[in-house]
């Protein structure tokens, strides 16, 4: 069975995969497969989780919040903030689903304080124009 290697990066750490027979992941356009002697190809994963089989015929989960992937040489690169891999489906689907919350979680309070940002700016433009903050 022909293979390639997988080569997956994150902010922390690097990990080398042999003997990988596919790959399977999604991007924006849908779902799609990488088999050895894929053509050169880049791409960004969605959001979500990504699989991969390796020459022993195990499958293997790998949960993506997005990343880059590169096909080049018999080699595929994935580059992402970070990444969460298991050999148990269950296990990985609750770990992606926690992630998930918990960035949500956090672009709320983003979005919050931006919003408070910008109502506090708009106030301060109002006060200017009415020229309550006059130089002295």
């Amino acid at each position: 069975m022909k293979s390639f290697v997988l080569h997956l990066q994150d902010a922390t750490h690097y990990e080398r995969i042999d003997q990988v027979a596919s790959f399977v992941g999604q991007d924006d356009s849908g779902l799609f497969g990488i088999l050895a002697g894929h053509a050169r190809m880049m791409t960004v994963l969605a959001f979500g989780l990504a699989r991969y089989r390796t020459t022993d015929d195990r499958w293997h989960f790998l949960a993506v919040p997005r990343g880059l992937l590169y096909c080049a040489d018999n080699n595929l690169y994935l580059s992402a903030r970070r990444y969460i891999r298991d050999d148990d489906y269950a296990q990985i689907s609750q770990a992606l689903e926690e992630q998930l919350v918990t960035e949500e979680a956090a672009l709320h309070r983003i979005k919050d304080s931006l919003r408070r940002l910008e109502e506090e700016m708009f106030k301060r433009l109002w006060r200017l124009g009415r020229g309550e903050y006059a130089a002295s």
